[in-house]
């Protein structure tokens, strides 16, 4: 599973002549983002990375117009569909859906929280986290990094470190002895108790080792390594808790042996299958078809990528929609050594001069530096196949429609249908599902058709928006997608295959994201490395539903002049967790955390008709059905045929019911699985709209924005937890 020595640039390093001046900018302008918890204003932006505030208005508008920031004023702030990218690298490494399902269970066991993380360079860097919702919780969030040396994980990896790189250690620590290029991390306020080298050698023998509040006063943790076949460490496993509930030593004495237990249950999901009969495998050998043109046979991924089938990043966005075949079936352990891949060790990226990004190649800061390669058809390959395939940049096909103002500009955007129902015994199956895995697609569930953000949609936008959209960064954030499970190891001929770039176009790209550290390469093929994280993920990460679906109720309230709200349901009622309201006279005034009873209300209504045959009779059996208004339909006989109305027709529409006057219609929020896990309607007054205008007029504006959050809901949550209440 080794995928042997990765070179390591050099900070500060200067930049190939063939690096693309434009990527090195907008890149460098999602890293200060992302350092800055995920907003900016753009001069601050301006000022942070050096770049000209006529630039970085262009880069900004560029995300923008691709979904991965919003604007709002002057101010910038990254989007859910940003984490395509890093959903890139995880679904290519299979690690998190391979292990997160069982260091889930291991935190439940241990109420304590559980962390997965790889190497980075001299750091550390995680990849899934597990944790406990305490008053003293663990902050970290999926993408962060730390350094080696203040972390349980960072001796293990240390052994595979060669004497360059320690030297590589020792200069960051030199240069940096706080630690502030580490914003996941307080600042160092003391010396080390003990030499690094000697931590790292005591832990190579022991076989784990601990963190006792060198992050920061009050955290400990314990670590051991998880090793694929070959013996290599591919991530480590992490328990992490805090001094009110354990010592270092007391979380050694009890948590060491059930910490080791669930890692051989790790390392045995990691180790490849039986090979089977060597009779059936040679003339499966000899009838299979020879690998395409310009693919490298001997590769280790060469199977996997082959069948790869339809691309995941497009299946992120689409509504409702869990991907068809998830990493543990796109690519089974049986695909080779490098079925996981190993962790790549790799300095800190060097940031892009924005003095010599200026004058790269020779052109100037201008959005066009990359250089006028024409963007060729999207050639045939293996991720061309198959009906439902839109490229791997369509991760981003909700946000590519949107106008150029923004993803919430106001405009009749076409509407994405409601998605139809999955059936109820793919429900069940979804339901037990562990958060964080893969579930098989349901079956009625059929992706809306969307444009792709590959070669040709950067260059429509380009002669759309003109000198406004950096087509070479579009480019290159396209490379990085092109990406996943089933694809963990491309080749260049793969990547220009998949995303419609000239093979020239491609190589520079690759070029320029090698130099950052954000793509390793080895013979022929290009891998992902964990620091994709670094761009957007760790804020990301940690949104909320209400976060997700705020920008989207907004844009609605502001385009129909109406109060629009997201619940949840808790127990028999709803209760309001996002809502924007308008600045009428007469308006509907409710505050965050307001319950109403649900069988009064067009969201609870929606959510109610979600529920399980057996959940909803149990409500109808128990709930206090009082009316609220002479209009409010009550009884378990006249509210359960309408409750089946509501689930057939995909929204509810509730008049004077909750109160006298009052009329709203709601439709649900579905999640990767299927399932209503929150519902948004507008309210208006009886005097504004009539039922006629709610149904013709609002009702496919909420469906449109139903479908963005859900787009959004649905890239998000596809590694991270993303909490709805």
């Amino acid at each position: 599973m080794s995928t042997g020595p990765v070179p390591t640039p050099e900070p500060g390093a200067p930049a190939p002549a063939e690096a693309v001046a434009p990527l090195m900018r907008g890149i460098d302008v999602l890293r200060r983002l992302t350092d800055a918890d995920g907003s900016l204003s753009l001069s601050e932006l301006a000022r942070a990375t050096g770049l000209a505030r006529s630039t970085v208005d262009r880069i900004c508008a560029t995300l923008a117009h691709m979904g991965c920031l919003r604007l709002d004023g002057r101010d910038a702030t990254l989007a859910p569909p940003l984490m395509a990218v890093g959903n890139a690298y995880l679904g290519a490494l299979r690690l998190p859906a391979l292990l997160g399902p069982r260091a889930d269970r291991l935190a439940d066991e241990l109420d304590e929280s559980v962390s997965l993380a790889v190497a980075d360079g001299d750091g550390i860097r995680f990849i899934h986290q597990a944790t406990r919702r305490r008053a003293m919780s663990l902050s970290f969030r999926i993408g962060d990094l730390l350094p080696a040396e203040r972390t349980a994980p960072g001796p293990l990896f240390a052994q595979a470190w060669d004497g360059a790189a320690w030297e590589r250690w020792r200069a960051r620590r030199a240069a940096d002895p706080q630690d502030r290029g580490f914003p996941a991390l307080p600042p160092r306020r003391e010396a080390e108790r003990e030499p690094f080298e000697e931590r790292a050698a005591r832990a190579g023998s022991a076989g784990w080792a601990l963190d006792d509040q060198l992050i920061e006063p009050g955290l400990v943790a314990l670590s051991v390594p998880v090793r694929d076949a070959e013996g290599e460490i591919v991530c480590v496993a992490s328990v992490v808790s805090h001094t009110s509930r354990h010592t270092a030593d007391s979380l050694h004495d009890e948590m060491l042996g059930r910490l080791r237990t669930a890692v051989a249950e790790m390392e045995e999901a990691l180790r490849p299958a039986p090979t089977p009969d060597t009779t059936a495998t040679a003339t499966a050998t000899a009838t299979a078809e020879p690998p395409s043109a310009g693919r490298d046979a001997a590769g280790p991924d060469a199977a996997g990528r082959a069948a790869a089938g339809p691309d995941t990043a497009w299946a992120d966005r689409a509504p409702a929609r869990p991907d068809a075949a998830g990493p543990a079936a796109a690519e089974p352990p049986s695909a080779g050594p490098d079925a996981v891949g190993r962790a790549a060790a790799k300095p800190a990226a060097p940031r892009p001069d924005a003095a010599w990004t200026a004058t790269a190649d020779g052109a100037p800061a201008g959005p066009d530096a990359a250089g006028p390669d024409v963007a060729k058809p999207a050639a045939a390959g293996p991720d061309a196949a198959g009906p439902d395939v839109a490229g791997p940049d369509a991760a981003w096909a909700a946000a590519a429609g949107r106008t150029a103002a923004g993803p919430d500009a106001a405009g009749p955007a076409a509407a994405r249908p409601a998605a139809p129902r999955p059936d109820a015994a793919w429900a069940a199956t979804a339901d037990r599902a562990p958060a964080g895995a893969e579930v098989p697609a349901a079956p009625s569930l059929a992706a809306p058709a969307a444009p792709a953000l590959d070669a040709a949609w950067a260059a429509e936008a380009k002669q759309r928006l003109g000198r406004d959209f950096v087509e070479s960064l579009a480019r290159g954030l396209s490379v990085l997608t092109a990406f996943g499970p089933g694809r963990a190891e491309l080749t260049l001929t793969d990547i220009a295959a998949a995303t419609g770039l000239a093979r020239a176009t491609a190589r520079r790209a690759l070029i320029t994201l090698e130099h950052l550290g954000y793509v390793t390469s080895r013979g022929r093929g290009f891998r992902l490395t964990p620091r994709v994280l670094a761009l957007g993920f760790p804020p990301l990460s940690r949104l909320t539903l209400a976060d997700i679906a705020t920008p989207h109720i907004r844009a609605l309230s502001k385009r129909l002049r109406d109060s629009v709200s997201l619940a949840v349901l808790d127990g028999d009622a709803i209760r309001y967790t996002a809502r924007v309201a308008t600045s009428h006279v007469m308006s509907v005034r409710i505050s965050l955390g307001t319950r109403f009873p649900a069988f009064a209300t067009s969201m609870g209504r929606v959510l109610l008709a979600d529920l399980a045959p057996a959940s909803r009779a149990a409500y109808l059996a128990r709930a206090d059905l009082t009316p609220l208004t002479p209009g409010t339909v009550t009884g378990a006989d006249r509210l359960g045929p309408l409750l089946d109305d509501v689930r057939a027709q995909g929204y509810a529409l509730v008049d004077g019911e909750l109160e006298e006057g009052l009329r709203s219609v709601a439709v649900p929020v579905r999640d990767r699985a299927g399932r209503a896990v929150a519902a948004v309607n507008v309210a208006t007054h009886s005097s504004r709209r009539d039922l006629a205008g709610c149904v013709d007029e609002v009702l496919p504006a909420l469906r449109e924005t139903a479908a963005r959050i859900e787009a959004d809901l649905h890239v998000a949550g596809r590694f991270a937890r993303i909490p709805t209440a």
